[in-house]
């Protein structure tokens, strides 16, 4: 058997049925290189957080999870599974069924929220704020979500919401957290990730409403597409992320969870008994 010339047969054995439109060979070549960047991305996050120290890897640990749920999604669309068909009615023509990869969200709904944490752990805003940006995120991947099933121009509703929210969000990761992130030093290497963020995202409701929103694009140039944006936003800002980190404090910006050293309460207490004139037997 000769194995070099073995070709893509995942559409022999994956068929798709009852679909007008629906993924190509090219498209599903495409997404199994995307599937092995992530794999390899998430093998090299695993390398390097065996180097990091022990109360350093809180993003090697993010990362890993987001890289590993990105791997599987992206193996699924290779593989043609993890699809649904979804009716259009946009001007290709009424009646026209779409073939919809509902596993790209799933990647997006742990992708986005990771990316928030990510980025508020690194500012150091509040608690509250880094909850309220994950909603936020959850929301505007949910939002597409349902307005890729709906048959009808009211999927345009789902979209307003959902672009809303991350408009929203938007304003956080790029000037509340910002100001946070001047007051620990890092303002910086910030600005960079929460910019190169942004920039990314500015671009996937511009994607959406192409794609899952007004089919103007088919479900390879979908593919393509999303597989791209997916790439420099999650394997590239997860290592820049782990290579910018090297230089910042982690005490400082508290974010060292798993510190062998004693709190700053049991430091207090020593220093106050050291100070006591009668110090207690």
């Amino acid at each position: 058997m000769d194995l070099l010339s073995r070709g893509n047969d995942v559409l022999s054995v994956n068929p798709v049925v009852g679909v007008d439109e629906a993924l190509a060979v090219h498209g599903s070549d495409w997404l199994w290189a995307v599937t092995a960047i992530f794999s390899i991305s998430l093998i090299g996050c695993l390398i390097l957080s065996f180097a990091a120290k022990e109360s350093e890897r809180v993003f090697h640990y993010l990362f890993t999870f987001v890289l590993l749920v990105g791997a599987v999604t992206y193996f699924a669309q290779a593989s043609d599974l993890g699809w649904s068909s979804v009716k259009q009615i946009d001007d290709l023509g009424n009646g026209t069924i779409r073939q919809m990869f509902w596993v790209k969200y799933v990647n997006w709904l742990i992708a986005f929220p990771s990316l928030a944490l990510g980025l508020g752990l690194i500012s150091g805003v509040s608690w509250t704020t880094m909850i309220c940006n994950i909603a936020l995120s959850l929301f505007w991947v949910v939002s597409y979500l349902a307005g890729a099933y709906v048959a009808s121009s009211y999927k345009w509703g789902f979209f307003a919401f959902g672009t809303f929210a991350w408009l929203i969000l938007a304003m956080s990761t790029i000037n509340e957290s910002r100001e946070a992130a001047q007051l620990l030093g890092v303002d910086k290497d910030y600005i960079v990730l929460s910019g190169w963020t942004n920039l990314l995202w500015i671009i996937y409701p511009i994607a959406w409403g192409l794609t899952d929103g007004g089919n103007k694009i088919g479900i390879t140039g979908t593919s393509v597409l999303f597989g791209v944006l997916d790439v420099l936003l999650i394997p590239v800002l997860s290592f820049a992320v782990l290579i910018l980190a090297q230089k910042w404090d982690y005490r400082r910006l508290s974010i060292a969870f798993s510190d062998s050293r004693p709190s700053r309460e049991t430091e207090n207490a020593s220093v106050l008994k050291a100070d006591s004139p009668h110090p207690i037997e």
